[in-house]
């Protein structure tokens, strides 16, 4: 009788002891801070004027969505293609190559890009104008997003709100994410993005890129670490990295009848991924924008490499 009685208090202990560990990893998470003071007090203060607000990028579109300021919005970015309900603006065309008659045209009172908003010539010129530009830091990791989303929040004046939703709506994911990437470390899974076909090669990620920064996410190790930035990878050195999973972009994958006919390219064929059949397709700029719902594909991918 006492050994029973001894194994449930064990039980519950270490049950007790998981939940506070589990709180204490949300509270970390919740109340971390990647961006600098500076950049609270300067890029995100308040807009003097969020009337009109023209949006670069379509990670600060997606949080406009989520924290429901769409209203304000009066032109967007080509990126900006989530929700459906985005493609409705006009258009100021690609994020690194605006104008800055396009963006002037619109009549803003605000303008919001991406760090790689530009060319920087014409954030020059927008600036010289004196309408109010803010380029909003840029962090590639859960708690940069969380950041950028506490930013938008500020510049729109509705940061107490966004403080509610971002512990209402990602505490527990942002935990579950953090406890699927342990599990994937352990088990040092490997994963390779391929973001386009140059020809017959892949366009792969390597290290200081969204693809590179995604896997992080994940917990997995980027078989292509070695390269720098986005390159072409050969067949044979596909296959001497040989990863255990490969993510494509929706946008490859229509160039292919199926996820059968990927499977079979001359030079994914003798992975461990094709061979195991563990391609996985995702949309790009909810994988790769680092916008909220990088977040939830995040935890998508985690949950998938860390239940094999």
């Amino acid at each position: 009788m006492s050994l029973i009685l001894n194994k449930k208090i064990s039980s519950l202990g270490k049950e007790y002891i998981y939940v506070l560990v589990k709180s204490l990893l949300k509270s970390v998470i919740l109340l971390s801070f990647v961006f600098s003071q500076d950049d609270v007090q300067g890029y995100c203060s308040i807009a003097k004027d969020d009337s009109r607000v023209v949006i670069a990028g379509g990670s600060i579109t997606e949080i406009f969505y989520l924290l429901d300021l769409q209203d304000h919005i009066v032109a967007l970015d080509i990126t900006s293609n989530f929700p459906e309900d985005a493609k409705k603006y006009p258009s100021i065309g690609y994020v690194r190559m605006l104008s800055a008659e396009g963006l002037l045209s619109m009549n803003p009172s605000i303008i919001l890009g991406e760090n790689d908003m530009g060319p920087p010539t014409v954030i020059g010129q927008v600036k010289q104008t004196g309408v109010d530009l803010k380029i909003i830091p840029e962090e590639k990791s859960v708690l940069g997003i969380l950041e950028k989303i506490r930013c938008v929040a500020g510049i729109m004046d509705v940061s107490s709100y966004a403080e509610e939703l971002i512990n209402e709506k990602y505490s527990e994911v942002l935990f579950q994410i953090e406890e699927n990437k342990r599990i994937v470390s352990e088990k040092k899974i490997s994963a390779m993005v391929i973001y386009s076909m140059q020809g017959t090669s892949p366009i792969v990620s390597g290290s200081g890129e969204s693809g590179d920064a995604f896997l992080k996410l994940t917990g997995a190790q980027n078989a292509f670490a070695s390269f720098q930035g986005w390159k072409p990878a050969s067949a044979e050195s596909i296959i001497e990295n040989n990863p255990d999973y490969i993510i494509v972009t929706n946008r490859l994958l229509k160039r292919f009848s199926n996820l059968e006919e990927l499977r079979n390219h001359p030079s994914l064929s003798q992975t461990k991924a094709a061979k195991n059949n563990q391609i996985i397709a995702k949309d790009g700029m909810a994988m790769m924008g680092f916008g909220p719902r990088t977040i939830s594909c995040a935890l998508e991918v985690s949950k998938i490499f860390s239940s094999k």
